[in-house]
């Protein structure tokens, strides 16, 4: 299971806000708006950078993972994978496997993903992970900052910090970006590597003081420097 800092993050990731909340908008109107509804979403995806999809296939997508949805916020990881047979709902697997250049199809490889890594499941989490297309902006860092995550639990640092850079610079900004190059640091700690460890906690220090990660990137400083000198 993972640690409360890292469902803190995952609660404040937005692309899981956004798409959370176009579920339940779906879940409280499907029916009498189910046209509306579909168009906000398809509106949103094609603003985020998916474009190969099938409207009828979308529509559908969108309405199968509602339940998944709702399976995962409530903590069911497996019914969320797998669906239920007794209740006539599919999961995110099934999602992917017939919708898989939907947007929603290519969100469920994100679920489906933290679902896995919820379940202890490293190895699948990052399988899923491999098949996610990471939208533009902001909505894209969470996805590829957990991708690093996940990296790192596998104990790839040398790919962790690759997507820990990536995440950090694919919308620069004064929260998102310092974290990552933070989080970046420490797994170069991790590697043995601590000249690139120094580069990157420093970068945050010179370049982002006044976030809350500046004090973390001393405090690491100040380790890699005892280090060296003992």
């Amino acid at each position: 299971m993972p640690n409360q800092q890292v469902q803190d993050d995952l609660e404040n990731d937005v692309l899981f806000d956004t798409f959370a909340r176009l579920q339940i908008l779906y879940s409280n109107h499907k029916g009498a708006v189910i046209g509306g509804i579909t168009a906000i979403i398809l509106i949103i995806g094609g603003a985020i950078g998916y474009h190969y999809y099938s409207k009828a296939q979308d529509e559908k997508a969108i309405q199968l993972m509602s339940d998944a949805t709702n399976y995962y916020m409530n903590g069911n990881y497996d019914l969320a994978l797998s669906g239920s047979d007794e209740d006539l709902t599919v999961g995110f697997q099934q999602i992917i496997d017939n919708y898989p250049n939907t947007k929603a199809g290519n969100i469920a490889y994100y679920y489906a993903a933290v679902s896995e890594y919820n379940l202890g499941n490293f190895e699948q989490a990052a399988n899923y992970m491999e098949g996610f297309d990471a939208p533009e902006g902001i909505l894209g860092v969470g996805p590829i900052s957990f991708h690093a995550l996940v990296m790192t639990d596998l104990g790839n640092y040398s790919e962790a910090v690759k997507l820990y850079i990536k995440a950090a610079e694919w919308d620069k900004n004064d929260a998102t970006t310092p974290y990552n190059y933070f989080k970046a640091a420490l797994a170069y700690n991790e590697m043995g590597n601590q000249d690139k460890a120094r580069e990157y906690a420093q970068k945050v220090i010179n370049q982002y003081s006044s976030s809350s990660e500046t004090v973390k990137a001393q405090k690491l400083m100040g380790r890699l420097m005892a280090s060296s000198e003992g």
